[in-house]
């Protein structure tokens, strides 16, 4: 199902229009602000519709691969998180668990 061109340069949508839009920018995989940033769309209004459509508490899980042998992550070893958009995070033994615990929600809302 493609979503039709005309839809991103609507100046109001339609809760047709937003399905479809959103429904794209579920498809695409892309964090919003880069599908939004492709079509010229401000963040926020898919933000909105998809609040508006219920789509926002939708979960996905992602498989995490265990690279260092445990004893590694007890000696308090940098270790890694790669996100499905490729990009590698490195958490230093150092980094608390409560900046680590908001340094992953910023991460989960882009």
């Amino acid at each position: 199902m493609t979503t039709p061109d005309h839809l991103f340069d609507l100046p109001r949508w339609t809760s047709d229009d937003a399905r479809h839009v959103i429904a794209a920018l579920d498809r695409s995989g892309q964090p919003v602000s880069t599908f939004a940033a492709e079509h010229d769309i401000d963040p926020q209004r898919l933000y909105v519709w998809r609040r508006r459509l219920g789509s926002a508490e939708r979960t996905t899980f992602r498989e995490l691969e265990i690279r260092q042998p445990r004893s590694d992550f007890e000696r308090g070893a940098t270790f890694e998180l790669v996100l499905p958009s490729g990009m590698t995070v490195r958490v230093p033994p150092s980094f608390d668990s409560v900046s680590l615990a908001r340094l992953l929600e910023l991460l989960s809302r882009c």
